[in-house]
């Protein structure tokens, strides 16, 4: 298959977003209608943990794999292989320790016993999802993007079929039951993906021996993106992890009821964010395309190139970014009541609408980063911007303030990170 262009594969990719996008916002919508507020917020309060995870797995190999192969210097099917194996040994290593500190994780830092299967359900998908994340960056790395956008479609519908079909069998049977099956989903949603992947590979495809040999200098080579792009990752999502230990903790130590800040932060997780965000399927096509662009540029020191590239992605952002968020600011009550029939979260989303203009550039900016090997970089914004969120988030919320805390602190990382990457980036190609 031929190498898309920028445009070309933007496009693709925000087709592909905005059909993703849509599915996963049915599927929230039928699970908030099938579980209620309550059974949200349990889901809410389990995904951090589930998002870490992923972020520990997947050890920032999909993004060297995509970045390697946009240079187009090596036997691609050789350094594939080569970095199969040690995903693999990765995940074996996690979920060993997952299943040995669930009971801790679920009991003593989440403080709710019913997030233990849950926890337990999420190791069973975690090779999968390290499978298919690795199978898409190969495509990503050739430029390739109907692969991603295909696998990705199916794969939500099918576990659309699947959340409509199970939730109300398991839900007589207790919300974490019910929450459980849903992280299940991902087992077939993601065997679909893979399988997807494998179809669009070249029919006259050969794999040799010397191909499936381990090349410790490739290896080496992936890992010095990988190890600072995990570190990134899993800072920020370990950040995301604490957000939930440190609102409970505090909020219970002011008097809030446990099921007002299950509730509430399934409002604001559930509900709050991911339709403030619906937009951001643009920005991220747009920094998925843009990886390999700029990666192959700066590798040949066309840096003016990449400087127009960055402009014209941080442009597009912002003129998806505006009208977005100025409909979201203006009439609150009436997307929510549109798409979840509620009124609930009108005021937190008034507020982050202004800040999100901010988070759709981020991600380009990020990507960029990433794509000129700063991955370091990206590891510095993250580290701060993680300490400013989880800082101002324990100290807001011992204010009794309720969920402000998490408004606040949410709002200060996103302006801290956007800013910050775009400093670093406007220096790397003056």
């Amino acid at each position: 298959m031929r190498k898309e262009s920028f445009i070309k594969s933007t496009i693709i990719l925000i087709i592909g977003g905005f059909l993703t996008k849509v599915l996963g916002m049915i599927i929230k919508i039928v699970m908030s209608r099938l579980m209620g507020s309550e059974g949200i917020g349990l889901y809410m309060l389990v995904l951090p943990t589930f998002s870490l995870l992923i972020g520990v797995c997947q050890f920032g190999i999909p993004t060297a794999l995509s970045k390697l192969i946009a240079e187009d210097s090596k036997n691609n099917k050789r350094l594939l292989f080569s970095l199969l194996p040690i995903s693999l040994i990765i995940n074996v290593l996690i979920i060993s320790l997952v299943i040995i500190l669930a009971p801790t994780l679920a009991f003593n830092f989440l403080h709710e016993e019913r997030a233990l299967l849950p926890i337990l359900a999420i190791c069973v998908v975690l090779p999968l999802t390290s499978t298919s994340s690795i199978l898409r960056s190969y495509f990503f790395g050739k430029q390739q993007m109907l692969p991603h956008v295909t696998s990705n479609v199916l794969e939500d519908i099918i576990r659309l079929i699947l959340i409509i079909i199970g939730i109300p069998i398991f839900i007589s049977k207790g919300l974490e039951i019910a929450v459980t099956f849903v992280i299940l989903t991902n087992i077939i949603s993601e065997l679909s993906s893979i399988l997807v992947l494998f179809f669009f590979l070249p029919k006259n495809l050969t794999i040799k021996k010397k191909d499936l040999a381990f090349n410790k200098t490739y290896a080496k080579e992936a890992l010095g993106i990988s190890i600072p792009s995990t570190a990134s990752r899993l800072i920020g999502s370990f950040g995301y992890f604490l957000e939930p230990i440190i609102l409970t903790s505090a909020l219970t130590y002011c008097g809030y009821k446990n099921n007002f800040i299950v509730t509430e932060y399934g409002i604001i997780s559930g509900f709050v964010m991911p339709l403030l965000l619906l937009p951001s399927f643009f920005t991220l096509a747009i920094s998925q395309a843009l990886l390999p662009i700029i990666s192959k540029a700066t590798s040949r020191k066309q840096y003016t190139y990449a400087k127009k590239k960055v402009k014209q992605a941080i442009m597009i952002s912002l003129l998806i970014g505006i009208p977005a968020s100025g409909a979201l600011f203006i009439f609150p009550e009436f997307f929510l009541k549109l798409i979840y029939n509620t009124n609930e979260g009108a005021n937190y989303m008034r507020f982050l609408a202004p800040v999100c203009i901010l988070q759709y550039i981020q991600a380009p900016l990020s990507a960029s980063l990433d794509a000129m090997g700063l991955a370091k970089a990206n590891l510095k914004t993250t580290i701060i911007g993680t300490i400013i969120r989880t800082g101002s988030l324990l100290l807001l919320s011992l204010l009794n303030i309720g969920m402000w805390g998490l408004i606040f602190a949410t709002s200060l990382n996103v302006i801290f990170t956007t800013f910050y990457d775009y400093i670093q980036v406007k220096k790397e190609l003056k």
